[in-house]
């Protein structure tokens, strides 16, 4: 049988990605940007945080390649990377009993748009 390993660099940037999304409000932030790229003042009102703070967490967030940021005029907006970072989001909140129905439906409508790309 066949296992999958990891080298020491690996674990260590897999436990340090781990650390980042141990923090409740980073991880309620990493969910947030699930869906369609919101900026620090959108992000702030949905989780009740300072913008200071918020942006904080998303400096963490990018440094650990959780989230992208891209620049429109003078602001700047925040989303996840990747599918592979949404698949590893939504399987911890089923994982705790969450309601995945919200993440589910954004996954469909990113889909949606890019087929119609």
């Amino acid at each position: 049988m066949a296992r999958s390993s990891l080298d020491e660099d690996q674990a260590t940037e897999l436990a340090d990605i781990f650390r980042v999304l141990g923090d409740p409000n980073r991880l309620r932030i990493a969910v947030i940007c699930l869906g369609e790229p919101l900026c620090v003042t959108d992000i702030a009102e949905c989780v009740g945080l300072s913008a200071a703070l918020v942006s904080h967490h998303l400096r963490l967030l990018k440094a650990a390649r959780f989230v992208q940021a891209k620049r429109r005029g003078k602001q700047v907006f925040y989303g996840t990377l990747d599918d592979r970072v949404r698949c590893v989001i939504r399987d911890m909140v089923a994982h705790v009993g969450g309601n995945t129905a919200a993440l589910e439906k954004q996954d469909t409508e990113r889909q949606t748009r890019r087929k119609k790309k």
